[in-house]
């Protein structure tokens, strides 16, 4: 008896999917931190040249002045993506003074909460807003945890594919509702098997000593001052990295059933309040501490491996632009900088998430089972702590499989995506990059966390050691291609618009910061 998948397969066959996906939009978006040469987190204001972080479209920061984050406009193939975000990577560069960027997730040496400076995005009530929202996040989990940096995969599938798949499975709901539930369960489904996502690309098993001095941990010790555990992938997506702990004592419940339900549950964690956040104040002599003292500030601090997104118009609230418009594209949170890779992603990981992503819709996605959510949870910490112990079991619909057993199930599944992709192309890129993540899971020494332990201990470097070391060498090698003329002068061009609209933001305030969030607040 044919799979789900071969009979979807099947169905697609023959239509020349590749034509079909000529018009998908990939992005990225990747954080790195800005450090000095000795490898300090730096303490220097955003650089100017960089432009405007609040207006600037590819070119802004994260949480700190110090954790910039690099934006790619949506591409329709992987090569242009790439490019622009190396492009990107050679500006930024060339605009650095006597600084470097940090080649890994985990951040380099810090010295507690207050030498991490909160990014600054100008007088604007919107820039306010941005600082303020920042502001309650360090209060709510520590601003050590926002240095942690990570790659997100922006995917949208085209309107062309939509008709075509829409037609095959013979649904009635018009194009955006088909369009926007077929989403939603993608995300539920890469949530399902999204645990495969740090055992193939994590790449922070281990971590400085200087991130741990204010949390308790089980981690242990490498060297003298760097932490690890011994099968871990991503320490980023495990249990020490930034998540909403608190989700259960707080009322965090979000629903994946539909669109609608997960507008609603995220809507009532943006406008209910917490007592533990309303002990910490909302604005103390001018000073806003955060935006509000609900369970969720606004919709972006609620932390997902995956999140259904709209393109935002304006101050638009997320979860309104998801509600007006429905989903225009899904951003995958789970990838750890590659610090063998000096854009900390390539075109093999796309090629290969691309076709999980097929992988995830062709595949059924009815709504969560009871408490199939801890099962998600637990299969994902368990990953990022564990994946490349050969003994470790995960959870499915209440039972244990070994998590290599379930690893080559949903690859040879994915085998008949790839081959769909790859139809009618002689190069065959994405069985080979499948073929790539195969070898990992009969090889767990192949997995960028095996081979980060694994030159650690060779050379007998500390994290912070063997960090800077491939940092230093990536600066190298961008430093060694500077970009031309033309280029460097669009990027120039770009930086000086956005600080020109920044200040034409700034003189355009009218109203109160107040009135301004209760504006915000209240859109409908």
């Amino acid at each position: 008896m044919k799979t789900v998948i071969e009979k979807r397969v099947l169905q697609l066959n023959g239509g020349n999917v590749r034509t079909l996906l000529q018009d998908r939009k990939i992005g990225l978006e990747k954080e790195s931190l800005r450090v000095a040469c000795d490898g300090g987190i730096a303490n220097t204001p955003h650089p100017y040249r960089l432009g405007s972080a609040l207006t600037h479209p590819n070119i802004t920061t994260d949480y700190s002045e110090a954790l910039l984050e690099f934006v790619t406009p949506p591409f329709s193939c992987f090569d242009e993506t790439l490019r622009f975000l190396d492009d990107t990577h050679r500006y930024v560069y060339s605009q650095l003074d006597n600084e470097i960027l940090w080649s890994t997730s985990m951040p380099c040496v810090v010295d507690g909460d207050e030498s991490i400076q909160i990014a600054d995005y100008g007088s604007s009530n919107a820039a306010k807003m941005k600082t303020a929202y920042r502001r309650g996040l360090g209060h709510r989990y520590g601003r050590m945890m926002q240095t942690i940096a990570g790659v997100h995969y922006n995917y949208s599938f085209p309107t062309s594919f939509w008709e075509v798949f829409r037609e095959l499975t013979g649904d009635s709901r018009d194009g955006q509702n088909f369009i926007s539930e077929s989403y939603m369960g993608v995300v539920r489904n890469l949530q399902r098997y999204g645990w495969l996502v740090p055992y193939l690309f994590g790449a922070s098993p281990a971590i400085c000593g200087s991130f741990l001095q204010a949390l308790p941990n089980s981690l242990d010790k490498l060297f003298d001052n760097t932490y690890y555990r011994p099968y871990a992938t991503s320490l980023r997506v495990g249990d020490i990295g930034y998540q909403n702990n608190k989700e259960g004592e707080a009322g965090i419940n979000v629903n994946y059933d539909s669109l609608q339900n997960y507008i609603e549950s995220l809507s009532y964690a943006i406008s209910t309040p917490y007592p533990r956040y309303e002990e910490i104040g909302v604005c103390f002599d001018g000073e806003w501490q955060q935006l509000n003292s609900n369970i969720l500030q606004i919709e972006n601090e609620y932390y997902s491996s995956v999140r259904p997104k709209q393109i935002l118009q304006g101050e638009e609230k997320p979860t309104l632009a998801l509600s007006r418009r429905g989903i225009a594209y899904i951003e995958l949170r789970s990838l750890d900088v590659n610090i063998f890779e000096p854009l900390g992603i390539s075109r093999e990981h796309m090629l290969f998430l691309e076709s999980f992503l097929l992988f995830s819709l062709l595949l059924p996605s009815e709504p969560y089972r009871d408490k199939e959510l801890d099962e998600i949870r637990y299969n994902i910490n368990a990953t990022a702590d564990r994946g490349r112990d050969p003994n470790l079991k995960l959870t499915r619909t209440g039972k244990e499989i070994y998590l290599r057993d379930w690893a080559r199930e949903i690859l040879e599944q994915m085998s008949l995506c790839c081959e769909l992709l790859d139809e009618g192309e002689s190069e065959h890129a994405y069985c080979s990059a499948l073929q790539r993540q195969r070898a990992k899971i009969e090889d767990a020494d192949l997995t960028p966390s095996a081979r980060v332990l694994g030159e650690m201990i060779d050379n007998k470097e500390e994290f912070f050691e063997y960090s800077l070391r491939l940092s230093r060498q990536h600066q190298q090698w961008y430093a060694g291609r500077p970009l031309d003329e033309e280029k460097q002068a669009e990027f120039e061009a770009a930086a000086s618009l956005s600080l020109q609209r920044q200040q034409e933001i700034e003189k355009t305030d009218n109203i109160s910061f107040e009135q301004f969030l209760k504006n915000y607040f209240e859109q409908s």
